[in-house]
């Protein structure tokens, strides 16, 4: 394909693929989001409102007096 190479080592091995941002920028960054996602599927849910104000809580005190907590 055009765009796409692979690295080989000294036996002809591939071991390595170059590909051309811009071609493939957008497939290559959802393929990334893809890994990433899968790579943190075992990972413990947060619920969102907790995380919420979670960050809300660790801003400075001139800054979250503004926010109300999220219910």
């Amino acid at each position: 394909m055009k765009g796409i190479n692979y690295l080989t080592n000294t036996k002809g091995e591939k071991t390595a693929v170059v590909f051309d941002l811009k071609k493939y920028k957008e497939e290559l960054e959802d393929f990334i989001d893809g890994l990433e996602a899968a790579s943190r599927v075992n990972e413990p849910a947060v619920d969102f409102k907790r995380a919420v104000n979670k960050i809300i809580k660790s801003k400075s005190p001139g800054v979250s007096r503004h926010h109300k907590k999220i219910s």
